[in-house]
């Protein structure tokens, strides 16, 4: 093992929080070395915004998956997630949603002072270049360039123009005024390519006399003396080696990998670190529970012909509406059109087609990740729970039911040949119930995992300091201590956003 390498600050993980954190950290002066266990971001497929279905199960992705659930007819689900420079900021479908107001207000009225919407706004803001520039909801100048869907696929308007006949109305902006409604997405990319937040952040500065960047290297634990974090222990293909930070350690390895790693340094339930084997250094019951995920469902359309290419993200338009199952200010389902078959069960499609996703976005069910060995490159148990509150399961069937409702208008009848439901018609309720849990897939929006709160189960306080420890925050979608009504990408880098102003006030 080499003599440890020291440096201000050290960052775990790449991704979307971290490249921010990154970022401003070196303008405000400091030295940071960032790990990633991932490679770096050459793919072409990473940067083609319609190549992101051809990056999953390849080098870039982690290509976890879930334990069987139990309510999802005993399916493994299959969780991307990025294992590359930019994270899952790399592999993600470029949209741009911050959520809702009232999810951020109630985070603040949970304790979390400091995080309602009027405190995130102006983080959001500051990272953003929005193509439309300044304006009550939208910043210029920030790294990340925001623009929204010009050149429309054809049947990306017919699906706004059917939902338009049942009464939802058009959304200019969903990060505007009005949430609801039907609308085309904005997105980070420029220049026709993917704009991720590593690219966005840290491009324009590689070579940066105060960056260190070690890639391919997996994090085995936090090291700990006296109750503080001092460095990291990892592993690259020339052996085992130690990172030091004079200042902090920021753990950004998302709501997988943060939880893993605190587990994996001793940081944790007794039990679950007993079960795998590993000596628990603090006890911190609330590591790895507390997950969830927003919940997707394929409803799927054969086509009489194939649809042309699209030009932007494959994910041009959605919509937000409330389900039957709520009366609360914010949207819960999300259905995102896709000018193509997409089977979110990873099952059979047709040759031609297009796809409206039933989506939830205020799951209630919660779930749990633990390691089970001490060994760092076994993948963590992961079992999101998925459906099992009864609400879940209701609204998707709503989200469904609309989705076929929007299929049928006028406006989608150059596009629909036939339903496809290989499984049969769903006529009745527990028909649709039952198309729920066959087809029940990720959003890909898992969070929650290092919580974020006041109490003793949380992981982190509201500055996303690790209770229990000096010198050790998280800073990513596992702090949510619920997930926002809609992506999780632009919420991560605001994230990232607050985590810097933080350690800087600490400093």
């Amino acid at each position: 093992m080499d003599a440890p390498r020291t440096s201000d600050y050290i960052v775990i993980g790449a991704g979307s929080a971290g490249s921010v954190i990154t970022r401003r950290l070196l303008d405000a002066g400091h030295s940071v070395h960032v790990i990633e266990a991932g490679g770096q971001d050459e793919d072409p497929n990473i940067h083609s915004p319609q190549g992101w279905p051809m990056l999953m199960q390849g080098p870039s992705d982690w290509a976890l998956s879930t334990v069987p659930q139990v309510h999802a007819d005993n399916r493994s689900i299959a969780w991307p997630r990025g294992k590359v420079l930019g994270g899952s900021g790399s592999l993600n479908g470029m949209i741009y949603i911050r959520g809702h107001r009232s999810d951020y207000d109630k985070w603040a009225e949970a304790g979390c002072e400091g995080w309602a919407w009027e405190d995130v706004l102006p983080l959001f803001k500051r990272s953003e270049d929005h193509e439309d520039g300044a304006s009550e909801f939208h910043g210029a100048d920030g790294p990340l360039h925001v623009e929204k869907i010009v050149h429309r696929h054809a049947s990306s308007e017919a699906f706004v123009q059917a939902a338009g006949s049942l009464g939802i109305s058009e959304t200019q902006d969903f990060n505007g005024e009005q949430m609801a409604g039907a609308g085309f997405n904005h997105t980070t990319t420029k220049d026709g390519k993917r704009h991720s937040p590593w690219r966005a952040f840290i491009q324009p500065i590689l070579g940066h006399e105060r960056l260190t960047v070690t890639t391919d290297a997996l994090v085995h634990r936090i090291l700990l003396e006296s109750g503080r974090a001092t460095g990291v222990e990892y592993s690259t293909e020339s052996g085992t080696h130690i990172a030091g930070a004079e200042a902090e350690i920021v753990l950004c390895g998302g709501a997988i990998g943060s939880p893993a790693i605190l587990q994996h340094s001793g940081i944790g339930d007794p039990a679950d670190l007993a079960a795998a084997g590993i000596g628990a250094e603090l006890e911190l019951p609330g590591v790895g529970k507390n997950l969830q995920d927003h919940v997707l469902a394929s409803v799927i359309y054969e086509a009489p012909e194939p649809l042309a290419e699209g030009r932007h993200n494959l994910l041009e338009a959605q919509l937000f509406a409330h389900s039957r199952q709520t009366d609360e200010e914010a949207p819960d389902i999300q259905p995102l059109f896709m000018h193509f078959p997409y089977p979110t069960d990873g099952g059979e499609v047709p040759a031609a087609g297009f796809t409206i996703n039933a989506g939830i976005v205020r799951p209630r069910s919660r779930g749990t990740l633990r390691v089970t060995s001490s060994d760092p490159r076994v993948a963590p148990l992961l079992d999101p729970n998925l459906l099992a509150d009864e609400y879940d399961l209701e609204a998707l069937c709503d989200a469904i039911e609309l989705c076929r409702d929007i299929g049928k208008q006028d406006a989608l009848t150059p596009y629909r040949k036939a339903d496809f439901n290989p499984a049969g018609p769903l006529r009745t309720r527990d028909q649709v119930r039952a198309h729920a849990r066959a087809m029940a897939g990720t959003y890909h929006h898992q969070a929650g995992t290092c919580r974020m709160g006041v109490d003793d189960l949380s992981v982190v306080d509201p500055q996303l300091r690790v209770r229990g420890v000096t010198g050790l925050r998280v800073a990513d979608a596992s702090i949510m201590p619920a997930l926002p009504s809609g992506n999780t990408n632009a919420p991560s880098i605001m994230i990232g956003e607050k985590a810097a102003d933080l350690l800087l006030q600490s400093r």
